[in-house]
Order: C-alpha cells, then structure tokens, then sequence
C-alpha cells in the first residue's frame, strides 16, 4: 500500500501512522475493502455528531444492536455476512458478526436486529457447525422474542429435494416465537450473488435509521470487487497435470499445479479454489441439435449480445436439470407427464427424474418447435465455478496453487456423460494451458495453533487439504502432533501421494498414519474402521485438545465417519450413546470439530 508519509496533508500522528502502516502490511485484499466500508462508516457516524469521536452507528434516535449470524460448511455464508456488515458500515451501522457453530443462543433475548444467512445441506439438513443452534431453537428452551426484529437469506441448490429447507425452518421458528420480520426471507439457489446483494441493500435500508443515510451500495459493488473473484478470475497457467494412480487402477485421480505468481491471490490451508468453467462443446452441440435452434442465433446475456452457442457453452447450466427448467419445459410444452412431476405430492418422483435426466433428455423427450432462443434459456440456471479443495500450503510453495481431483465420468441413457469442470480439467488442462482461477475461503476449516494435535480423515481425493495442512505445518515448524486416516480401493494403484506421506512419517512430521483399503481384502474396510479400532488411542488425543477434521463425500463417508467418532467417543471414554453423542457435539460447538465435504 506504500509508506503514508508521501501525503503531505496526512492529519495522523506518529502512533496512529505506525498502527496504520502495520495493518496495511498484513491485511488481504477482502480485509482492505471491509476496512474501507467500515471507516467510510465511521466517518459518516463522526461526521453527523459534529465532530464528535463516536462508534459508527449513524442515529439520530436511540439506537439498536445488529447482529449477523451466518451458518455453512463452504464459507458462502461466511462470505455473504462479511460483505453484509461491509454495506453496514458504508451506511453508518455498526454490526457484530458470529458464526451459529460458536454463537450462544441464549444472547437471543438480548438481541434487538438479526440477520441470519444460513446454508442447506444434504437433503434439507442444517449445516452441522450449526446443529446445536438448530437444536436450541426449535426445542423447548427458546423462550419468545417478541422484541426481535430478524431477516433470513436461505443458500441452498434448487437440484436437491428440500430446496433452502434450513433457512425455511429458521425463518419459520423465529416467527413462532413472537419475532418480527424485517423483511420477507429470500430463497437463493447457486447463483446467489444478485438476489443476495438485493437483499443486502433492502435489509440495510430498512435497518438504517440514520437522519441522512449514506447512499446505499448497489448490487453490483456489493458482489464484486477490485481483486480476482469469480467475476474478475486470473488465468493461471498450467504447469503440470498427471495422473497419481497406479497402470491398473479403476480410477482416474489427477495432481494438477497452477502458477499464481504476480496474481496478487492468497490463501490459507482449507481454502478452495474455484475454476470459472464452461461446458463441453459436444454438450453444447447435442443440446442444439435436439432443440433445432440455431448455433449463432443471437440474444441478450447480462446486457451483452450473444450467440446461442456461447450461450449455452459459457453462460448456463446445460446438463443438470432443476426444478426451474422442468416447470419451464412443462409450461411451454403441456406435457402431461412433467406437469405431475410438477405436484408437490410428487416431490421425491420428481427428485429422482431430474437425477435421471439432463436437459437434453428431456428436450429430446418432450419435444417442441418453433421455441426461439430467449425463450429456451429462460428456464436454465447460469453456469456456476466449481471449486476444489487446496492441496498446497502457499507458505511452503509460493506462487503455486495444487488441486487433486478424480474426473466426474458416468453413462447415462446409453450415452457417455462427464462432470463439467472436472473431466475438462483432467483432459484439456494440458501444461502451458490456462485457467480462469479464484480462492474461496473456508474460515471453517483452519489450523489450530501450532502446538496443538489434529486429526485428519480424507478418503480418496478428500485427502487434498492434508497434504496442505502438513506442508504449511512443515513451513511453519509447528510442533503439534498429526495424525491422518486415509482410505482408497487398493494399496497398489491407489495410495495417492505415498511418498510424500512417508517421507513425513519418517521425519516425524506425520505421528501417525492408519489406511484402508477397501478392495484389497475379503472385507471391505473403510477410514470408519480404522477409528474404531484405535478408539482409545484416538479419544486420548481428543482429551489433549486435538482438533478432528474430516473432507470427502458428504453423502455416506461423512456421516459414517461421523457416527464412528460417536462410538470413538462412547468406546474410549466409557460413555453410553447419548453421552458420547453430546461429547461430539462440544467438539463441534467449540470449533474443534471441521468438516469440508460434497
């Protein structure tokens, strides 16, 4: 940011200008913009007391708290209360941010304005940072609040079944119990950026009480910024893309290295790293042979001309269907059929159909002619970024950025499907190309201190962010025991980065490693296994302090490792179910338990 004294007219003293000059020099670009909105605030707040030092709250009648809980296991919610309290500032408010995995719920009936941002995991389930939360306030000891005021912006993805279920039960409970909204809940699915900064500006308009409010920001300068983001990636070059498995393998898992040198981008070990994609030309072929339309046929983008065919390839979601694009598809073609599907009666039908059918499928089988191009897009989702779990510490390689991924292939009525971003990734991300990148912070899934123990489970690819949290433990020379659980299908061919983890157990780095590999025996045998049989030796670390992390599939893994370190618990600290189920939820109330799964 520079030496401040260049300005000539600077009005800070010595001790202002040191503190000053240290912050810019550590601060992240986020940091920076959070920082501006909050002194441009306090400004403002300063300004309207004549002159008066006072907190930036900008009122001219008595004033009343602001809390924003946000609640997720990605860090979109985390992200959105940021920029939030951010808008805040600029209008002179001043606001408290906490995450519902470590807030107390009974601070509620002392609460005056709640802003709560809340993500749907799973089909319909909270996030599990924030369980306790959930339990708390939909139990018996949630006394009523007539004097809250509460507003809820639902994230969720419109493919699943309960479709914002989690933010739908907040905003329901809080009502029950005597709350006021401040404005109706807003449901968003994966393209959460517009409706969210809607939202965000209509919640602090209502907030704000000040005499002669700044004005308020729009949509746009809350969703983007001035550095890399998912609307201003950087193209990071390819410098290596092989495969990790072994010649016989049934998989296909592949180390990709980018270069990030000179992109000013930063991350932490747990970050992600989002890859702005878009989709397969053969995708975008098949789609427009079956609705007859034409390739260069031309329309409007987000205010820019474009053909059909950079349409379909850059702007929209072509091969998951949605609920949104069935009720479209239904309307424009009265086909009996997907209008039943429509039925709420018909909701776990309809799930499964729109597993079992991609868009083309159900173009090609409920057609219609004569469609034009606007009107066919109208029902599709905007393409999102994918995004990736780092394998890489930036504090042992600077300038790099490593993914570990397994290319998304599968057939599907009778035809060869692939995963959007992952199967481009592994197949045309050759070195020398480019990738339009973006870092994704995960404040919930971070290194402790250096002295204290963790312990990692990551089957398959869900090992990426160990080797990140080992090499920035490395770097660091942090003395903190690790200890890692990995599983695959077989030791020979599927053991992914066995070198690097021996060399670490040798060097003493790595305490101790346990595997599983589930082909290789009569049995199959999995990380949760593994728990089991050290139950002792893994509580003991848990009663030191440790911290328990656990990244890969959401959908069986994650709750069999979870219901393992249930029974972890009940084993090795002699407890019975209901005691040990408790214990486990202290670990993650007191933020020692993370999760990243998908």
């Amino acid at each position: 940011m520079g030496n401040l004294s260049v300005f000539a007219d600077e009005p800070l003293d010595s001790r202002l200008r040191e503190i000053v000059e240290t912050l810019s020099g550590s601060v992240t670009p986020e940091q920076a913009r959070w920082l501006s909105g909050y002194f441009a605030g306090l400004e403002a707040g300063i300004a309207r007391q004549g002159g008066a030092a006072a907190p930036p709250l900008g009122t001219t009648s008595p004033t009343r708290t602001l809390t924003v809980l946000h609640g997720g296991e990605t860090g979109n919610s985390a992200g959105l209360a940021r920029a939030f309290v951010a808008s805040a500032s600029a209008r002179g408010l001043h606001a408290t941010v906490a995450d519902l995995a470590s807030y107390k719920p009974r601070q509620l009936k002392a609460e005056q304005d709640l802003v709560l941002i809340v993500a749907t995991h799973g089909e319909g389930e909270p996030p599990q940072p924030a369980l306790n939360f959930f339990e708390f306030i939909e139990g018996p000891k949630a006394g009523k609040l007539p004097e809250l005021r509460f507003a809820v912006l639902a994230l969720g993805d419109s493919s699943y079944e309960y479709f914002c279920e989690a933010g739908k039960r907040l905003d329901c409970r809080f009502e029950e119990l005597g709350a006021t909204r401040i404005a109706p809940r807003v449901d968003c699915d994966v393209d959460y950026d517009e409706p969210a900064a809607v939202w965000a500006t209509e919640i602090v308009d209502l907030i704000a009480t000040a005499a002669k409010p700044m004005a308020a920001p729009s949509p746009s300068a809350f969703a983007t910024s001035s550095f890399h983001d998912k609307r201003n990636p950087f193209d990071a070059r390819v410098v290596e893309n092989v495969s990790i498995v072994g010649r016989h393998s049934s998989k296909d898992i592949r180390h990709i290295e980018l270069d990030i040198a000179h992109s000013g981008l930063t991350y932490q070990p747990g970050d992600g790293i989002g890859i702005v994609t878009r989709n397969g030309r053969e995708t975008v072929e098949a789609l427009l042979a079956a609705t007859g339309l034409a390739e260069d046929a031309r329309l409007t983008v987000k205010g820019e001309q474009v053909t059909l065919a950079e349409a379909f390839e850059i702007h929209f979601e072509i091969s998951t269907t949605v609920p949104r694009f069935l009720d479209h598809w239904a309307g424009l073609t009265g086909a009996e059929r997907l209008q039943q599907l429509g039925q709420e009666e018909r909701r776990a039908e309809r799930l499964e159909f729109l597993r079992e059918h991609h868009v083309v499928d159900i173009v090609r089988n409920f057609p219609l002619q004569g469609i034009d191009a606007e009107t066919f897009v109208a029902g599709l989702r905007p393409l999102q970024p994918r995004v990736y779990s780092l394998s890489s510490s930036i504090a042992a390689l600077p300038d790099e950025a490593h993914i570990t991924l397994s290319p998304v292939r599968y057939r599907l009525h009778g035809q060869d499907r692939n995963g959007v971003a992952s199967a481009h990734l592994a197949d045309r991300s050759e070195a020398g190309a480019t990738l339009p990148v973006y870092i994704q912070p995960n404040d919930q899934f971070r290194l402790p201190t250096d002295d204290v123990p963790i312990i990692m489970v990551g089957p398959g690819t869900g090992v990426a962010p160990f080797r990140a949290f080992l090499q920035e433990r490395e770097a660091r020379g942090a003395t903190g025991r690790n200890w890692l659980f990995f599983g695959d299908r077989n030791f020979r061919s599927d053991f992914l980065y066995q070198v690097e983890w021996q060399e670490w157990l040798k060097g003493g780095l790595l305490t101790r490693m346990d595997v599983a590999f589930s082909r290789d025996g009569v049995e199959k045998l999995y990380v949760q296994h593994r728990m089991i049989e050290r139950a002792d030796e893994l509580f003991g670390w848990l009663e030191d302090g440790a911290h328990f992390y656990v990244c890969g599939d959401a959908e069986h893994m994650a709750p069999d490792v979870h219901d393992a370190l249930i029974t972890v618990a009940g084993s090795g600290g002699g407890m019975g179910r209901d005691a040990a189920d408790a214990y486990v939820r202290e670990l993650q109330r007191s933020g020692r338990y993370h999760r990243d799964v998908y």
